[in-house]
């Protein structure tokens, strides 16, 4: 991995996700300095790419800008000559073709915010987790060492779907239709899902190199909220589902230091 660089851009992209993504922040600060660099900047495209869709009432505008970003990463992918801006200088630095084709694909999956369609099926809500958190996690785990890719999109896809949960009450209130089924049961069947996805991505922990391991240090929720979801999914509607501050600040210390993702 390169030598550690935190120039202005890089300090940029760290406070972008510190404003808008604190948790990611905080499994990015819980990893080996020589890993943040790389988390920081990813991070942070995914910031800019995920918050995009939300802030104009436009489609066009709003495709314009995750266009913007998919231009972008297609520079990177083939090599050439790069834009200077505060988070693409930095990724340009950390990602290769094929991380850039997964980011390439997470914008392509953002799509689906800019507009208020329902997923079309269980396969599409699916899809929709992997290629967004699980290819973000990914890029991430590659950009840091040797990895194989099963344990790492199962583990993005628990802590997407994690995300997504606690994100329903807000998804509502935005006249989104964020569930395929709504039901309390068909929720918690969901929930146990993901706790199934976790518990196989944690059996194959030895496929994911010490090196790249701190990129799934950003699923240290999931399986308590997961967890919850399935006992009691009623919690979804509720907004009840974020762990206890304390505690949760101890469990990601604890698979920080261990880096027992």
């Amino acid at each position: 991995m390169a030598s550690v660089r935190f120039d202005d851009d890089l300090i940029a992209c760290a406070d972008t996700l510190r404003r808008g993504d604190p948790e990611r922040f905080r499994a990015a600060m819980a990893a080996p300095v020589a890993a943040r660099p790389a988390l920081f900047a990813i991070y942070a495209f995914n910031v800019e790419v995920a918050r995009a869709p939300w802030l104009t009432e436009e489609p066009m505008i709003a495709e314009m800008r995750l266009q913007w970003w998919r231009d972008a990463l297609e520079e990177i992918r083939s090599g050439g000559t790069v834009r200077r801006h505060e988070v693409v200088t930095p990724l340009a630095r950390v990602l290769d073709a094929e991380g850039a084709a997964l980011l390439d694909t997470l914008i392509a999956a953002r799509r689906w915010d800019i507009y208020k369609d329902a997923f079309e099926d269980a396969a599409h809500f699916d899809r929709y987790l992997t290629e967004t958190s699980g290819h973000l996690m990914l890029a991430a785990a590659r950009a840091l060492g040797p990895v194989e890719a099963a344990p790492v999109l199962d583990a993005g896809y628990a802590a997407g779907l994690a995300n997504f949960l606690r994100a329903i009450p807000a998804l509502e209130a935005a006249k989104r239709v964020p569930l395929v089924d709504g039901r309390t049961t068909a929720v918690a069947d969901l929930a146990r899902g993901g706790l199934a996805r976790l518990k196989q991505a944690r059996a194959a922990r030895s496929s994911v190199s010490r090196a790249a391991s701190p990129a799934l240090l950003a699923a240290w929720q999931a399986g308590t909220v997961l967890r919850r979801a399935a006992e009691t999914p009623e919690r979804v509607a509720q907004g009840a589902l974020t762990p206890a501050p304390f505690r949760d600040r101890l469990a990601l210390m604890a698979r920080g230091l261990s880096g027992k993702w």
